[in-house]
């Protein structure tokens, strides 16, 4: 009681000093100091300041950051991290400013009851750790999946014109969405520091496929070839790599196939070898060079399987061996790949095959479209851009001598698909649109002789302009070089024979 008369007297001073204040404002001083009683679990915050306390409890969850927190995941393996990698924070600070308020706010009443409670029995707040579920979510992806037993799903295999069924097998894995709710779970509701155990939630993965299925997988659903007859070794070497990764794929209904992923990487240890490619319009020389028939054989081949492209790209430059339009580039600097999805309800198999210079895919399924149902592409040109001519000269190549370059025709392009059913056409669909670079004829001229009229005579080829009359230029100087060349040859071998034919005479007065 003589408490409730102490702040009922405060009361009453602060009220008739707002009233004779004279229009001066007053203002309660609140030193924000935590009352006695009050507790931070174990930690007494009698007395403390809010930043004194919150300092002091900081300090408390800090020492629980080193705690070691062990996931349990699959085959028995065990990832050990902090608190702190699993982004421990204090997760009630504000408590600390609920503290200081007891006793100090609301009617007269209400502090008189807060004050007289905490006499009777202290105010004992939880220490509540927070936790970042992305943390959570990295230590489980990055850490504990690598432990995973993927499922190996029923494949086939195709050998001598004959399928036969690879069974699959099931896998373990860390079910990544049920983990992350029960290690939040657990350290928000139930840890209270310290080293502790969790048991990271681990399903069976069931494979893919059963052998009834597969074994309905035998029609050709599409198929496509071209030619490589002109290329190298290297190139060759390529594309036989290239077609050996993909062949044998088994997708299934759904599932998205990446050309990039299943030839990658372009290594030697990969199968290969340094070959012409094109890079930012120009042809360079990379591993993997010439690994673009190889995606872009496939893509004829899924267009004709009518499968789901999801991604196309076509080249900086025109290619050779298929239409405008009918290419599909991959490029690990340009971010390109094919991909497509087996938008079929059965499995599909991609056989790839090359020898005597062609590559051929061919995709095998359950077909489904009627048999008087025909498909075809048909490459449409919009807009050619012939190479132009591009001369250049070079006094460190001798005269007679020229580097040629064979330039591009550019091109604006449409691919359509066209649908037959009994001969007469049902559909126009366009596939893809392209646009390929043109590049110049270029002809580097060596101009470096001591023969001025040589020289000026090269030097007015160039500035013509014309590949062709630099390269007839330069054929004409080497030429005449040959001619004169060939002249002083046999004039220094008459002379060699006329002192040859000198000193026998001379020899023959002596004897």
């Amino acid at each position: 009681m003589r408490d409730l008369v102490r702040l009922l007297g405060t009361s009453m001073l602060l009220s008739a000093a707002v009233v004779l204040g004279c229009g001066m404002t007053a203002h309660a001083e609140d030193d924000r100091t935590i009352a006695n009683g009050i507790y931070a679990e174990d930690i007494d915050l009698s007395g403390m300041t809010v930043d004194e306390a919150k300092k002091k409890v900081r300090e408390r969850v800090d020492t629980q950051a080193a705690s070691k927190i062990s996931l349990n995941g699959v085959g028995g393996n065990v990832v050990t991290v902090t608190a702190s990698d699993l982004g421990l924070t204090w997760g009630n600070e504000d408590d600390i400013d609920a503290a200081a308020e007891l006793g100090k706010t609301g009617n007269i009443i209400k502090r008189y009851k807060e004050l007289a409670d905490l006499k009777q029995q202290n105010k004992v707040y939880k220490i509540v750790y927070g936790f970042d579920r992305n943390a959570i979510q990295t230590v489980i992806s990055d850490k504990c999946d690598k432990f995973n037993q993927e499922a190996v799903n029923a494949t086939l295999k195709r050998t001598d014109g004959a399928f036969e069924v690879q069974e699959g097998k099931a896998g373990s894995v860390v079910d990544d969405k049920s983990s992350l709710a029960e290690v939040y779970k657990f350290l928000t509701e139930k840890w209270n520091g310290g080293d502790s155990k969790i048991d990271l939630v681990v399903k069976t993965e069931e494979p893919k496929g059963s052998k009834a299925e597969l074994e309905k997988v035998k029609d050709l659903l599409g198929t496509f070839t071209t030619a490589y007859a002109s290329s190298g070794a290297p190139r060759c070497t390529n594309i036989a790599t290239g077609c050996s990764h993909i062949n044998g794929t088994t997708v299934y209904p759904g599932d998205e196939f990446s050309v990039y992923h299943a030839i990658s990487p372009f290594s030697e240890d990969n199968g290969y070898e340094l070959a012409g490619s094109y890079k930012d319009g120009q042809v360079v020389e990379t591993l993997g060079g010439g690994i673009c028939q190889v995606s872009t054989t496939l893509y004829n081949a899924v267009l004709r399987a009518e499968l789901k492209v999801t991604e196309r790209h076509n080249h900086s430059l025109i290619v050779e061996y298929v239409d405008p339009s009918d290419d599909a580039a991959i490029s690990e600097s340009a971010g390109k790949d094919f991909k497509f999805v087996n938008s079929t309800d059965s499995p599909i198999y991609i056989e790839g095959i090359t020898g005597g210079k062609h590559i051929t895919f061919n995709i095998y399924g359950v077909e489904t479209r009627p048999a008087d149902r025909k498909v075809d592409y048909e490459s449409e040109v919009l807009e050619t851009d012939p190479p132009t001519d591009q001369v250049t000269t070079d006094a460190s190549l001798a005269a007679g001598q020229f580097i040629r370059e064979k330039g591009h025709t550019g091109y604006k392009a449409k691919l359509w698909k066209i649908v037959t059913v009994k001969g007469k056409q049902t559909e126009k669909t366009l596939v893809n649109s392209s646009v390929y670079k043109k590049t110049p004829n270029s002809v580097t001229l060596g101009v470096s002789t001591a023969d001025p009229n040589i020289y000026n005579m090269l030097m007015a080829a160039a500035a013509t302009g014309s590949a062709d009359q630099a390269i007839a230029t330069a054929k004409a100087v080497a030429a005449q070089s040959s001619a004169a060349q060939a002249a002083a040859d046999q004039a220094a071998q008459a002379a060699a024979q006329a002192a040859a034919q000198a000193a026998a005479q001379a020899a023959d007065q002596v004897q």
